[in-house]
């Protein structure tokens, strides 16, 4: 370890090491701490280092620059700036330490926002898909800090180029959003989230279909009548209380009240994950006498070939929507044509709302539309004390 005088003409001409040496360390006498690394693979060029010990008295090398990216003076001036950032409390080699440790995309999903998540997010299932089949591959091998903005907006563009939808391509970046939020809080990623100001596409892509009063009768008919019976009273069911059909296929017969004619969902099977009641109307209550599984089962909706609830109903349901008439009526529609049916009734949209267990007034809102002749008639309220106040004057 030659301590010498450094000067630039012999960082120019003389960084050699000495034979049978792999590497040298020249440290200046001018400015402690500072040294040029030599290497026997590299002669003729060099690395400044700034040399120091931490808050715990352990010796740290900092690298400055190459000898020749940066002339002597220069050196000696950066490694001044350390030396006073170090006597104030930092620590360079624990910050890029710090910064090497934070995981990469791949590990923190697999290690801490899966088992996290898996328990408490229904939709779990989803996250898993979007983030195997896309994200893992275009970041699981980057560390959180090494993931940007312009990176995370230049993948969220990407995607709909590819052809998937808007709101898919949304709920990509509405998982990467949550995972660096996780990270945050949990103080593995220092931040800022990276997605927080990326914007998202927003599409309006509600699709409702209501059915008018010969799609009504076409329907039921087809689930009165046809062979196949539970699947067809769970459809009914759907439309006689507007409940989603998760709800309906987790329902068991000790939620129901029917003497008081109401039906409790529990919060953890319940979207708003909040308990809520349901009002059984007497469509509700004449499906449910003849289920046909009380007393046998735990839950209202069994496959008694499987003595197993249901869980999908979706292929019987193609064939009977066909059968109706109504290739293009989705489960879900059966809640909205519910929702409908008050509408144009005169119900309010709070009474909807309270029915169908929306968390926010906004979604139940999406019906507003429905109301014109209950609206009409309002309207026409004004007009009759006009023509009143008219006949008062004549």
């Amino acid at each position: 370890m030659p301590i010498v005088k450094l000067t630039q003409h012999l960082i120019n001409t003389e960084l050699r090491c000495p034979d049978g040496k792999t590497r040298v360390e020249l440290c200046d006498t001018e400015l402690p701490g500072l040294y040029v690394l030599v290497s026997a693979a590299s002669p003729g060029c060099g690395t400044f280092f700034l040399r120091y010990k931490d808050a715990t008295g352990k010796t740290c090398h900092q690298k400055i620059a190459r000898t020749t990216d940066v002339d002597l003076a220069e050196a000696r001036k950066r490694a001044r700036t350390l030396r006073a950032q170090i006597s104030l409390g930092a620590d360079p080699r624990g910050e890029a330490k710090a910064q090497k440790e934070v995981p990469t995309l791949d590990a923190f999903f697999t290690e801490q926002y899966e088992p996290y998540a898996k328990p408490r997010k229904r939709s779990f299932a989803r996250d898993d898909e979007l983030y195997r089949l896309r994200i893992k591959a275009k970041f699981g091998t980057r560390r959180l800090n090494q993931i940007s903005r312009q990176q995370i907006q230049s993948f969220h563009t990407e995607l709909l180029a590819l052809g998937l939808a808007p709101a898919t391509c949304d709920h990509h970046l509405k998982l990467l959003k949550r995972i660096f939020n996780l990270a945050m809080d949990w103080g593995v990623f220092p931040g800022p989230n990276p997605v927080a100001r990326v914007p998202m596409f927003n599409a309006d892509n509600k699709v409702e279909h209501y059915l008018d009063d010969d799609e009504l009768q076409r329907l039921v008919n087809v689930l009165r009548t046809d062979a196949n019976r539970p699947v067809c009273l769970i459809a009914l069911f759907l439309l006689s209380t507007g409940c989603r059909l998760n709800e309906a296929l987790s329902a068991t017969w000790d939620q129901l009240d029917r003497a008081n004619r109401v039906w409790r969902i529990p919060a953890i099977n319940s979207k708003s994950k909040r308990m809520r009641s349901v009002p059984l109307n007497d469509s509700a209550l004449e499906v449910l006498s003849q289920v046909g599984t009380e007393g046998k089962f735990e839950h209202v909706f069994v496959n008694v070939e499987t003595a197993q609830p249901y869980t999908t109903i979706a292929k019987v349901w193609s064939r009977l929507r066909k059968e109706a008439g109504v290739p293009h009526l989705r489960l879900h529609d059966l809640r909205h044509s519910f929702a409908s049916f008050l509408v144009n009734e005169g119900r309010t949209l709070y009474e909807v709302q309270q029915i169908l267990g929306h968390s926010d007034a906004k979604v139940t809102e999406r019906y507003a539309h429905l109301s014109k002749k209950t609206l009409q008639d309002a309207a026409n309220t004004a007009s009759l004390k006009i023509r009143g106040a008219s006949r008062d004057c004549a």
